[in-house]
């Protein structure tokens, strides 16, 4: 049987810390699912479709000595329907402080309420990507920051295009 994962976020934009969390998640799976979020709630930079292709770019050349199937799909429904759609067994989340282990805890209660079929994996952030969120990001790129070690030199250019 194929293990299905699925690693769902926004990535407005993707971050060095999530390419950290995809490529360790590589290791579990035999097919990873990345799930790009709408959640118009977090008023995303980039629209839904661009958020796609720059996780399909940067996820592409992603080291995969294993030659795992990575897929990317958005999705803007519940989690756990897309998961159930998707065939994946585990949900693969990266925690980088306490309060995301608060909120993620809560998250994961919640998910299995609604299918105890499928595990959540919690994978902590390398520690130089533990400070790492892409709302600060964007904030360091809008006022003229240095994000170079936050984000790939291509997602770099394309933030910086975004606040010219």
């Amino acid at each position: 049987m194929q293990r299905v994962g699925l690693y769902p976020g926004t990535f407005d934009p993707i971050t060095a810390g999530h390419l950290d969390i995809i490529g360790r998640g590589l290791k579990l799976v035999d097919k990873l699912i990345v799930g790009v979020a709408v959640n118009e709630a977090k008023k995303p930079l980039f629209s839904l479709d661009e958020r796609t292709a720059i996780v399909e770019e940067e996820t592409a050349k992603l080291h995969n000595p294993r030659n795992v199937e990575i897929e990317v799909r958005s999705f803007d429904n519940l989690l756990m329907h897309f998961a159930e759609t998707c065939g994946a067994h585990v949900i693969i989340r990266g925690l980088r402080a306490v309060s995301d282990f608060e909120y993620e805890f809560q998250m994961t209660a919640m998910n299995e309420q609604l299918n105890r079929e499928i595990e959540t994996v919690f994978l902590m952030a390398d520690v130089q990507h533990q400070a790492v969120a892409s709302r600060l990001v964007k904030e360091i790129a809008k006022f003229g920051g240095d994000i170079s070690s936050f984000v790939t030199p291509s997602v770099r250019a394309k933030l910086l295009e975004k606040y010219k």
